[in-house]
């Protein structure tokens, strides 16, 4: 590279880095984070319908309940049951006589009033109460285990919501029968996604992590400030463009999902761009004594604003 040349490159590029690029603005759509489709993991009739369309619901939270009849009696017999401990109060109470017992027997035995045979029968008696009192401890486990089962069938009829959103559809009426069907959507909308289609001269100037500005095609709502989180490898042929993805923060649901919208992608990031390649260039262009004082003699038209 000729000397005159290397300094028009650096003229170029200093004016670059002087006067960036005004921001480039693209069309873009704000849609949900994610969506979930709601349904029922049992058959059952809808019993009570607790939210409706546009509905903001908290993760967690019950949407609607299934008819469970049949579960609340099952769960009441099944706490009954685990609350009742009557069984291993009582084999608690015959061990510990037949215990008591078998002791007084080796003294009996000890002084020659009873035979060893009695003695025998005496801790037999007591070994056979040990096992009915481990077995009523373990049965009590059982009946609660049952409890747990019982808790969990009535559970499911109550039908939650997986994320924190709004309701963006309601499926079902009260006393339908669900089997196998959807019956709300659930919308996440804070944080929400905005797409942005970039024409393809821009690939390579956008990097994942900068900021943009969003402005919603929504009366009464300014300019926010959303993050770029993906940036497609892909250029679509048809149309020359390439989709980058973007997350705005949307806390109290102010900006509606679905609205179109306008991005002014960041400019510096198109001013890195060229103060890259303007480093590039220097070594090469200023390797030389000579070629340094040529920088030297050009750098007060530069300071100056000297094209």
């Amino acid at each position: 590279m000729t000397r005159a040349a290397a300094a028009a490159t650096l003229l170029v590029f200093a004016s670059a880095a002087a006067n960036p690029a005004p921001p480039l603005r693209v069309g873009c759509l704000i849609q949900p984070e994610s969506i979930a489709e709601v349904g029922s993991p049992v058959i059952g009739a809808v019993e009570t319908l607790h939210v409706e369309r546009g509905d903001l619901v908290r993760r967690g939270q019950v949407l609607a309940t299934l008819k469970a009849d049949v579960e609340r009696a099952s769960l009441s017999i099944a706490q009954a049951r685990a609350q009742s401990d009557a069984e291993v109060q009582a084999a608690q109470a015959n061990l510990d006589f037949l215990r008591q017992k078998q002791t007084r027997t080796e003294d009996l035995v000890q002084k020659n009033f009873l035979s060893r045979q009695v003695l025998e029968q005496a801790r037999a008696e007591a070994d056979i109460a040990a096992q009915k009192l481990t077995q009523a401890t373990e049965q009590r486990r059982v009946l609660r285990r049952e409890l747990d089962l019982a808790q969990a069938q009535l559970e499911v009829r109550n039908i939650r919501s997986p994320i924190d959103g709004v309701v963006a559809e309601r499926y079902v009426a009260t006393g339908e029968r669900i089997d196998q069907k959807q019956m709300f959507r659930i919308a996440r909308v804070d944080p929400l996604k905005v797409e942005l289609i970039v024409p393809a001269s821009q690939f390579g100037t956008i990097q994942a992590g900068s900021n943009t500005d969003i402005t919603p095609d929504v009366p009464g709502i300014g300019a926010r400030t959303a993050k770029v989180v993906l940036v497609d490898r892909i250029i679509d042929a048809g149309s020359n463009t390439f989709r980058v993805r973007a997350s705005l923060p949307n806390p109290g649901g102010a900006i509606p999902a679905g609205a179109r919208c306008t991005s002014a992608l960041v400019a510096t990031q198109r001013g890195e761009a060229a103060k890259a390649n303007a480093a590039s260039v220097r070594p090469a262009a200023y390797s030389t004594p000579a070629d340094q004082g040529m920088r030297a003699s050009l750098e007060p038209r530069r300071r100056a604003g000297v094209q």
